[in-house]
């Protein structure tokens, strides 16, 4: 029997592809909502067609991204750009709490599926549309990148060494910060809708995610609006007793500067700096040898231990400390294996593999787990045959024109 889940009862229509909807829309599957991802018949969402794919070899049902982004979901196509397949959209979102979007600005509307029509078959319809950058102003139209949304957020100002070009932090955080946003928005306007209230088009601009994220951004805009400082990028120079150094097998972490300093030369074997007053004396300038000599005692310690060991004996001296994880590290440190952060999840094309877990856990609706992405199409005769009413008849003659 499964688990009632936090979001039982809520239905969802994607219209989402690539990873900001996507993202958006599993957050909802994964606690619980029915989402229905309508894919264009053929190809479906443009990311079943990017890597890393299963064993390295391309195929739709075995793109790492789509299987992550999708999981508990359900596949149907339709051929939105046809008069069928905008009215069987509009019937299934006549069903739905929620209708998520990430197509250009006033495609919605150029199909038949803007926030009015959805009103005319819901009034009291969530429609969440993101966009590069929102659904108004002069940009409203432009394309933006991953790296462009980060460079004009204003984050890659301070990313990076203050002697080089500013860089991006790397993967697709700015899609899935959005998505991420995108779902609390739903939430939101959800709970307000269940309490009384109207529906609401709700209007995510991922370039706003970014001028404002809280990825350091919110800080250092606070500390503009209070004392006119604009963030920059830091040195390339070493930090005494601080910063990621390697160890025997991999690197470490520590933060055993400030008044940990002396904590962290007992820690390695520097007693007799340790009551040196240049350590106590916070203000002290520290001369480049002095450094030189701390920073090859700690080297030549850590190299001789492995990071677990060197965060273990960090610890044990009141010094923060992390190791740098790899994969493999993620299966065998001892806080993962008690609390596992990825749910085993089966799958017809790949077999079982270990996908990331739920973000945050809840004590009255435990995780939901097991559901894989959907095979293209795999929902779509269930859907509109339970859903909708149709018939084998209508769903053949639908299929050979290309509807579904």
């Amino acid at each position: 029997m499964t688990s009632p889940q936090a979001l039982d009862g809520v239905r969802v229509l994607d219209l989402t592809h690539h990873i900001a909807g996507p993202f958006c829309t599993k957050l909802l599957a994964d606690y619980g909502a029915d989402v229905i991802k309508i894919e264009r018949p053929g190809t479906g969402d443009p990311s079943r067609q990017e890597g890393p794919f299963f064993h390295d070899e391309p195929h739709p049902e075995g793109s790492a991204l789509f299987l992550h982004l999708n999981t508990n979901k359900r596949s149907v196509c339709l051929n939105l750009a046809t008069d069928e397949g905008r009215d069987i959209a509009l019937r299934l979102a006549a069903r739905s709490h929620i209708v998520v979007e990430n197509f250009r600005p006033g495609t919605l509307d150029r199909l038949g599926l803007g926030y009015e029509a959805l009103r005319s078959v819901r009034p009291d319809i969530v429609l969440v549309s993101i966009s590069n950058f929102g659904q108004t102003g002069p940009y409203r139209d432009l394309p933006m990148s991953e790296i462009t949304a980060y460079a004009m957020g204003g984050a890659m100002n301070a990313t990076g060494h203050r002697d080089r070009e500013p860089l991006k932090l790397g993967g697709n955080v700015v899609q899935y910060h959005a998505g991420a946003n995108a779902a609390f928005a739903a939430m939101v306007a959800l709970w307000r809708v269940e309490a009384g209230g109207p529906g609401d088009h709700v209007d995510v601009a991922i370039y706003e995610t970014q001028a404002g994220s809280r990825d350091r951004r919110t800080i250092y805009l606070t500390a503009y609006s209070y004392s006119g400082y604009t963030s920059y990028r830091s040195g390339s120079e070493t930090r005494l007793a601080g910063g990621v150094r390697i160890a025997a097998d991999g690197y470490v972490y520590l933060a055993g500067y400030g008044k940990r300093l002396p904590s962290f030369l007992r820690m390695i074997g520097r007693e007799d700096l340790a009551d040196d007053p240049r350590v106590s004396d916070a203000g002290a300038e520290l001369d480049a040898a002095w450094v030189e000599e701390i920073e090859n005692s700690y080297l030549i310690w850590a190299r001789e231990r492995p990071k677990a060991q060197i965060v273990a004996e960090a610890q044990e001296h009141g010094i923060l400390a992390g190791a740098v994880n790899n994969i493999d590290d993620l299966f065998t440190n001892p806080q993962f294996v008690a609390r596992p952060p990825w749910d085993v999840i089966d799958h017809p094309h790949t077999g079982p593999l270990h996908y990331p877990g739920g973000p945050f856990r809840m004590s009255a609706t435990p995780r939901r787990t097991g559901g894989r992405a959907p095979l293209l199409g795999e929902h779509t005769r269930q859907v509109l045959q339970d859903e909708l009413g149709m018939t084998e008849s209508e769903l053949t003659r639908l299929s050979e024109e290309g509807v579904i």
